[in-house]
């Protein structure tokens, strides 16, 4: 839920005059549609774009426009003179943030960059998009001045003294303070907090970065009293920003040898090796703070021929939207930066209708391709017959509600089943504040439903379709997926530092909902995945519950080919029903293994699982292995 500080009302008389002033550099063109004007901005507003966008957006109330254009040319977008609003952002900070698109409540907009490149400067959400429709942005470049990350090139390293030295380039301006790094942006800075090791070379995340990375910033603190004595009437999250760094210290000591070259002391894993580019993107918590697009409660998004070069967050996050097309939705970094965003290139949670991705780009960011799910609520209050009090549990899920008036909601037992042991539909969500909110039904909750239970909207999940994307040289998966409706991912290429694609039930630390049903994964290509150094396998099936209970069903694995340098390629549990047909395994001889014990294929508490036209070239002495719950299988 979002909080809006300043009415519009006020704002649209505030910019007025800006918009009087600036007219001489927009345009209406000739022949306005008959659901508003066409307005042409040019390249005159380019060296601060912010104010003329925010100023005629804010009026399209009374004058309402039908499409936006912007002559082709470079504008810059500063936050000083942005829409100023809070948002609770799923998978984010919760922040007062800026945006210059301040697209609230506006139906069949169109915004044509025309071959546009926007270069946004500080903590600043370029595309704000709330409780509209049929909303289209196109043919347009995202970038920052300055990145929300840093990077420094590895120089020296000593095993013995566990220090290792960084040369970092001007393009990162920092200071020290009480032995510890400082990155200084324009309107931001960040620690060194964390990171990942990529390989200039080959453009793309180190092969075996787990051994070396993340850099150890923290360690647990030694001085403490009374602490045990600290005891919270309700539940609490330890992740949370306020909590976290109870019981910890700063663990690395920083010393410059000259401007531009820093050591790093203290770290516990293997030094960085020489040549290795250490990227960073400051505390966990506090480093994601501005996504390109954030779009929320709208029905209706398209974003095409889009270039992503960098956000500090995701490129794009959906929250109870229906209807998003991505096509040609790029995420690439610019510059000769290693990192393009800094979290996922997509995420969508609770979304509905069609979630399409299509010739899509997902490069070098520092988290999943896309990530696809609905949201777990813990029940902690019974009110009566029709009403429950429900938890936020994870501290970036703060302001989420989980649907919509008669939105048909599941009730779920997970150490019973991961599906639903009952349901029933809204009447009525009362919002008292971030990690609280009280539900009424329509219906009479079931007879044995508890405190601790979950709940998740069956309603919040779309037709998913993923094809003709190339996703690789980032941090972290490809495709993370917890749809229950329909899932088509084919004709992709993936090149993943973890697994290509995980489908899991996430009920124990994120409470992402949906186990994942009708998958179909077709004609893809995996190369090399998993080479940050996890035991995991390029196609995972898990859930955070360890227990024999079905969690997946009706899954297609068909006509893939997976070209890896490790053995373990699929790796499934808790699923019933899964057809692996037509697909060849190969090895590439890329890297060395990491996991060399392991079988190409591993299938725990699963059954109804069929092998057919497969051919396998690879070298593991294994090819399938299985528990005792499962029935034997045979490759073929």
């Amino acid at each position: 839920m979002d909080i809006i500080l300043k009415s519009n009302n006020i704002l649209k008389r505030l910019f007025t005059f800006l918009l009087f002033v600036t007219a001489l550099s927009v345009s209406s063109c000739n022949n306005p549609s008959s659901n508003g004007e066409e307005v042409l901005f040019n390249t005159e507003i380019a060296k601060d774009a912010t104010p003329v966008v925010v100023a005629r957006l804010l009026m399209a109330e009374g004058n309402p426009i039908s499409e936006i254009k912007f002559e082709k040319g470079t504008y810059h977008f500063y936050p000083d003179k942005g829409f100023e609003k809070y948002c609770y952002i799923s998978n984010h900070g919760d922040l007062m943030v800026k945006t210059p698109f301040p697209i609230f409540n506006m139906k069949d907009l169109i915004i044509d960059g025309q071959g546009s490149t926007f270069i946004f400067h500080g903590i600043i959400i370029p595309f704000l998009i709330n409780e509209s429709e049929n909303i289209t942005v196109k043919n347009l470049s995202i970038d920052w001045n300055e990145p929300f990350h840093s990077e420094g090139l590895i120089v020296a390293n000593d095993e013995k003294n566990k220090t290792f030295d960084m040369q970092i380039s001007d393009e990162y301006p920092y200071e020290i303070r009480n032995n510890q790094i400082f990155f200084i942006k324009e309107y931001y800075e960040h620690s060194l907090g964390q990171s990942i090791l990529f390989d200039p070379i080959r453009k793309a995340v180190t092969y075996n970065t787990q051994a070396y990375t993340g850099i150890s910033t923290i360690g647990r603190n030694s001085t403490k009293n009374n602490l045990d004595k600290i005891n919270y009437k309700y539940e609490h999250d330890d992740r949370a920003p306020e909590f976290k760094d109870i019981g910890t210290e700063n663990r690395l000591v920083i010393e410059q040898l000259k401007p531009g070259l820093v050591r790093v002391h203290n770290h516990k894993k293997k030094m960085p090796p020489v040549g290795m580019i250490l990227t960073m993107k400051g505390e966990q918590g506090f480093n994601r703070v501005s996504p390109a697009f954030r779009v929320t409660h709208t029905n209706g998004f398209n974003a095409t021929n889009i270039n992503v070069h960098h956000a500090g967050g995701m490129g794009i996050i959906a929250e109870n939207s229906a209807d998003l097309i991505l096509d040609n939705f790029n995420i690439t970094p610019s510059h000769g930066r290693m990192i393009s965003t800094t979290a996922d290139a997509t995420h969508f949670v609770g979304c509905r209708g069609k979630v399409v991705l299509k010739n899509c780009t997902f490069n070098n960011q520092l988290d999943d391709a896309t990530n696809v799910h609905g949201t777990y609520q813990k029940i902690v209050d019974v009110l009566g017959d029709y009403r429950i009090g429900v938890r936020m549990m994870h501290h970036q899920q703060l302001g989420f509600v989980i649907g919509y008036e008669n939105d048909n909601i599941g009730f779920v037992r997970l150490s019973s089943s991961f599906f639903p042991y009952s349901k029933g539909t809204i009447k009525k969500t009362e919002y008292l504040n971030n990690r609280y909110q009280i539900i009424t039904f329509n219906e009479k909750l079931p007879a044995d439903l508890k405190k601790g239970d979950l709940i998740e909207n069956l309603d919040g999940y779309p037709d998913l379709l993923v094809q003709n994307c190339n996703i690789g040289s980032n941090r972290a998966r490809g495709l993370l997926i917890s749809n229950p409706l329909n899932t088509v991912i084919e004709n992709n290429v993936f090149n993943t530092e973890m697994e290509a694609i995980l489908v899991p039930v996430e009920s124990g630390y994120w409470f992402e909902s949906g186990n994942a049903a009708n998958v179909i994964i077709r004609n893809n290509e995996f190369r090399d995945c998993q080479y940050g150094g996890h035991n995991r396998g390029v196609i995972r099936f898990v859930t955070d519950d360890e227990n024999e209970n079905m969690a997946f069903k009706n899954i297609e694995i068909s006509n893939n080919t997976f070209n890896q340098f490790d053995n373990l390629i699929l790796q499934i549990s808790n699923t019933d029903g899964l057809k692996i047909t037509g697909n060849t395994i190969t090895n590439s001889g890329t890297f060395p293994k990491l996991h060399p014990d392991n079988p190409a294929i591993k299938i725990n508490y699963s059954k109804n699982i069929h092998f057919n036209n497969n051919t396998y070239s690879g070298d593991a002495q294994t090819i399938i292995e299985t528990d005792e719950s499962t029935n034997k299988l045979s490759f073929k």
